[in-house]
């Protein structure tokens, strides 16, 4: 009986963080941040492929997500600029509204044109989902470091990832589900409610307790201050040109993995059923599983160890895909590949999405996690589209994924050798602690 209680209790003890306040709020910002992506994403695709219209023209609206990797450019603006009218009811909050309205506004837009009269004109509302779906992340992220505490800064980052996977699926789920009733107008309508559950966080727990706002000057000097601020803040601190450099390099070989498992399960012969059961099934779970666990394990091992082994962890799940190419078709070896690396993905979604949060200056919470997460995937995607496809046709799939395991290993030595020398805790900005001054989580 005693054992009963006590392993009852642990269990509540584990599952306890993700219920409190902060950490639920995060889970509503993930859902409205995911569903604009999937409303340009496959959901798009499938509508344009659905009208008959070309194949090379519907996979050049891909070109729709560059927006997001160029919101660094204008999120100075959600720190600086201070909203009339509903900017009394705080920055983050009135921007959440405003951003949130505009999203729901370009998904409206993008439902009532017809891409059989104006593919120029569907494209236009394709890029004004992304401007705007960008923005809104902008918002997302500040919002949800500044409501997380530091020590929960990994459970919050876990709970984001439900939300953005969640909103995403059911979002473009509902859209293929209702379009086949009522239309793509009608589906993409009422998709646009997916924008409310970040903008009702908003007003409910209303502005972060832990927002600043930057130093505000006067004339000219304020909009230079707001663009150059958060940047200068950043390259102030001790080690921040190696801090850049791991992020920059972390992801790379992972990132090449990632985008070429289709190539591979398809030129290994998989059926389009086993690749939904195994990839899309078994993958989705076992994400969800890894974000659960590495919640557990940033909380445990705290954020420096939790890092480090997430790093080591994604390295080594590339080295399964090249154990599955050699080993050749077999669905229990996809399966374990895939669960393998959709729980490693996870748990290193959540450490390390925890530790770029935790760079963060309260005082450019928005433009700082803005420029980190750009550079996070800038390099990995451009290697990806340029280098390897021509990487497997030379080297051939097993030597391949060796490779993407080999450039892993730069990123985990670089965070190794700055957790010996001091340069984690000294590089870690205001978000990272309880007050200014206070030390920053381990």
């Amino acid at each position: 009986m005693t054992d009963a209680i006590e392993g009852r209790s642990s269990w509540l003890d584990a599952v306890k963080p993700y219920v409190e306040k902060a950490p639920l709020a995060a889970f509503f910002l993930g859902v409205s941040s995911g569903f604009p992506y999937a409303m340009i994403g496959a959901t798009l695709t499938t509508r344009l492929a659905q009208d008959g219209i070309d194949k090379k023209a519907v996979t050049a609206f891909t070109l729709a997500f560059l927006v997001y990797n160029l919101k660094w450019l204008w999120a100075w603006v959600v720190d600086g600029v201070r909203l009339p009218i509903i900017g009394r009811l705080g920055q983050r909050v009135s921007w959440l509204l405003l951003a949130g309205a505009l999203v729901m506004a370009a998904v409206a837009n993008l439902a009532l044109v017809d891409p059989t009269s104006s593919l120029l004109q569907t494209a236009y509302a394709a890029i004004l989902v992304g401007a705007a779906g960008a923005t809104y992340d902008i918002v997302i992220d500040a919002y949800r470091i500044e409501t997380l505490k530091p020590e929960q800064l990994g459970v919050g980052s876990g709970m984001s990832q439900y939300g953005w996977r969640i909103g995403s699926v059911a979002a473009g789920s509902l859209a293929l589900i209702l379009a086949a009733r009522v239309g793509w107008q009608g589906a993409y309508l009422a998709c646009a409610a997916f924008a409310l559950p970040a903008m009702l966080t908003g007003l409910i727990l209303g502005e972060p307790e832990r927002h600043r706002d930057p130093v505000v000057r006067r004339g000219m000097g304020e909009v230079m201050a707001s663009i150059t601020g958060p940047l200068l803040e950043f390259f102030r601190r001790k080690g921040a040109l190696l801090v850049l450099l791991f992020i920059l390099l972390h992801k790379i070989g992972d990132t090449l993995a990632n985008l070429t498992f289709r190539l591979l399960f398809d030129d290994m012969g998989y059926t389009n059923d086993e690749i939904v059961i195994y990839d899309v099934g078994i993958g989705f779970w076992a994400y969800l599983i890894g974000i659960f666990i590495g919640g557990i394990l940033y909380a445990r091992m705290g954020m420096k160890r939790s890092v480090l082994f997430s790093l080591v962890l994604m390295g080594v799940s590339n080295f399964s895909f090249a154990a599955l190419a050699a080993l050749g078709k077999s669905n229990w070896g996809m399966a374990g590949a895939i669960g393998f690396e959709n729980i490693a993905s996870g748990i290193g979604g959540v450490t390390v999405v925890a530790y770029f949060s935790a760079l963060c200056d309260l005082r450019f919470t928005a433009a700082q996690y803005a420029l980190i997460s750009a550079a996070a995937s800038i390099v990995g995607r451009f290697l990806t589209g340029t280098t390897a496809g021509g990487l497997i046709e030379r080297f051939g799939y097993v030597d391949f994924y060796l490779l993407t395991t080999a450039l892993a290993v730069p990123g985990i030595l670089l965070f190794w050798l700055m957790m010996r020398a001091g340069l984690i805790d000294a590089s870690v900005g205001t978000a990272a602690t309880t007050e200014p001054g206070d030390q920053p989580a381990a």
